[in-house]
């Protein structure tokens, strides 16, 4: 096998502790969300990551840029790479799911993103560059930030053609958190939900659920804020029945309690072993091994695996450990 494996994290407060775990078992990279209605400061929580390891990759998977001035970004990476150095540092970025749904926003435009991308990259250059019709540079003295130049490899999060553009206009990799792999697409790293099954373990135990349950509850929170057709879902209807009484205005802060995290009160009860399963979100290490090698045969390059529930050693163990046979 040659795909890569690495970790993504919904960021907690433990999430350093979690990277040191990572490394030691051989994780080439960690990821961490940035949606900070829901997860602590994702840069926080990466510099906190790279002061206590060595090894592992290193970056927010993925920023919303409308979260933070560009300037913002890059002064945060910089901090970043000072800490971690720039051979570890890998910069996500997208049009925003729970970063955006969460505070009752919709995705970006890709115009946006791309030209945010742009400007980021010039500042980190020590470029002069324009944002919000005012020119800026990184002025930062040698005590402040390292010299520019400061290079960093990008991923964008994409799932469909115009997300896919950018990335090539931008000479990034794909970070793919509801889309499929395809083959010639360059560098494709696979968000991957989901946890490996113990000998004779059912898939209706409360560890699996709880260790899994978020990878199928996203689908729901997915399509019904994309309009994608939520009742087309095995239980979608009874999905958008439990959130019936919730009012328009803060519906989406209910939809989104313990997004990828945990699974909430309103979702428990459609959260089954058997939908778990079908959604593949639980399998035995020799399964993790064949789907490892079809999606490798599909051009994926990275498998990004997030690990929940309340033992996220253990599934950054089991993991590892039946990807290696």
């Amino acid at each position: 096998m040659t795909v890569d494996v690495t970790c993504a994290f919904a960021t907690q407060l433990a999430t350093p502790d979690h990277i040191v775990v990572a490394e030691k078992l051989g994780y080439t990279r960690a990821w961490c969300y940035d949606s900070p209605a829901l997860y602590p400061d994702v840069w926080v929580q990466l510099c906190r990551a790279a002061e206590r390891t060595s090894t592992i990759g290193l970056g927010p998977g993925v920023l919303i840029p409308s979260l933070r001035h560009p300037m913002t970004t890059a002064a945060a990476i910089a901090t970043l790479v000072d800490a971690a150095g720039a051979s570890r540092v890998q910069v996500g970025v997208g049009t925003g799911f729970t970063g955006r749904f969460t505070l009752g926003k919709k995705p970006l435009k890709w115009a946006y993103v791309k030209e945010y991308v742009e400007v980021v990259q010039a500042l980190l250059r020590g470029d002069i560059t324009t944002w919000d019709g005012a020119k800026i540079q990184m002025i930062h003295p040698e005590m402040c930030a390292p010299d520019r130049p400061i290079n960093v490899a990008w991923v964008i999060g994409a799932a469909g053609p115009k997300g896919y553009a950018v990335a090539k206009e931008l000479g990034a990799g794909l970070f793919l958190g509801g889309a499929a792999p395809e083959p010639g697409r360059g560098r494709q790293i696979l968000l991957h939900f989901g946890t490996v099954l113990d000998d004779g373990e059912s898939p209706n135990s409360d560890r699996v659920i709880n260790a899994a349950g978020h990878g199928a509850a996203v689908y729901f929170h997915f399509f019904h804020e994309n309009g994608l057709g939520v009742e087309k879902l095995p239980g979608g209807s009874q999905w958008l029945a439990a959130y019936q009484d919730v009012p328009d205005d803060v519906k989406h802060l209910a939809i989104h309690d313990l997004h990828l995290i945990g699974v909430s009160k309103r979702d428990r009860p459609l959260i089954t072993g058997d939908l778990v399963t079908a959604m593949g979100g639980c399998y035995s290490p020799a399964r993790l091994r064949e789907m490892l090698a079809e999606w490798e045969s599909n051009g994926v390059t990275e498998i990004g695996y997030q690990p929940a529930g309340p033992d996220i050693p253990r599934e950054l163990e089991a993991f590892m450990n039946a990807t290696q046979g």
